[in-house]
């Protein structure tokens, strides 16, 4: 046994994994690329994609939707990170606990809870209501913002935390010198913290869209069916139609652009050190 991990590099540990890997998603992929060209290897699926207005306004949507999520993201979860680092050990557990816990709650526990939050008879509205700040329920669900809340709080752990972790790996002297040097509080942030941290901001970032772009249980729910994306679409050619050959290039779109936005994702991790 020992020969075999110290003479083939261990692979015999990693070939079980690697033979189900294959079997389990490189398979069915090709599977899936296959059946987008069906049925006689032409792009006639891709070409009535690109003709048909309503996917490529349906996709357009997609990629809008994740967009605005990822910047509410960004621009909630960098003060939080920012936050976390002038905690104490003590209080950076207690910040971390409570970024983490939700990742133990089911998306769709999650999406449901935002319905009785901000449905017409939600707690938000019912509030504003008895405040006299509105005089009817407001429609914060069942369209594009209440699609946006629920998955800009499903995803900023996953800017939250990279972003903490880089903060925290900063060396605080330079801080110190740029303070020694005649630089404000403000200046000092905006001048050298910030540019530290936008590499790592920037491969949080198109994590949270490359997972955006994917979202099924929150847009369906939150949207009341009147939000269109990707992930409903394919549901819809599946399932009710079915057109496998367009659900099959949709996903193929799909993939490719994130296989894109990840390749960018490594370069810019790489780049922050993630």
């Amino acid at each position: 046994m020992g020969r075999i991990g110290s003479n083939g590099n261990g692979f015999a540990y990693v070939l079980p994994l690697a033979v189900v890997m294959v079997i389990a998603f490189n398979i069915p992929i090709l599977l899936m690329l296959r059946i987008s060209v069906a049925p006689s290897w032409t792009l006639a699926n891709y070409l009535h994609l690109a003709q048909e207005e309503a996917y490529l306004k349906v996709l357009l949507n997609t990629f809008k939707v994740a967009a605005i999520t990822t910047v509410c993201s960004a621009v909630l979860g960098y003060p939080l990170a920012y936050w976390m680092t002038w905690l104490s050990p003590t209080g950076r557990l207690v910040a971390i606990a409570f970024v983490v816990i939700p990742f133990w709650v089911s998306v769709l526990v999650r999406s449901y809870a935002w319905i009785v939050l901000l449905g017409n008879a939600g707690l938000v509205n019912r509030a504003l209501l008895s405040l006299a700040v509105i005089d009817q329920p407001i429609g914060l669900i069942y369209n594009e913002l209440g699609v946006i809340i629920g998955m800009t709080n499903i995803l900023i752990p996953f800017i939250v935390l990279p972003l903490y972790a880089a903060m925290a790996r900063l060396d605080r002297r330079l801080l110190q010198a740029a303070a020694a040097l005649g630089g404000s509080d403000f200046q000092t942030f905006w001048l050298v913290f910030f540019p530290l941290t936008r590499p790592a901001l920037a491969a949080s970032a198109l994590l949270v869209f490359i997972s955006a772009i994917g979202f099924y249980i929150t847009p369906a729910l939150l949207g009341g069916g009147r939000v269109s994306m990707i992930a409903n679409v394919l549901d819809v050619l599946i399932n009710q139609v079915p057109s496998w050959e367009l659900a099959a290039a949709i996903s193929a779109v799909l993939l490719a652009a994130s296989v894109a936005l990840y390749a960018l994702y490594r370069r810019a991790a790489a780049y922050s050190g993630m």
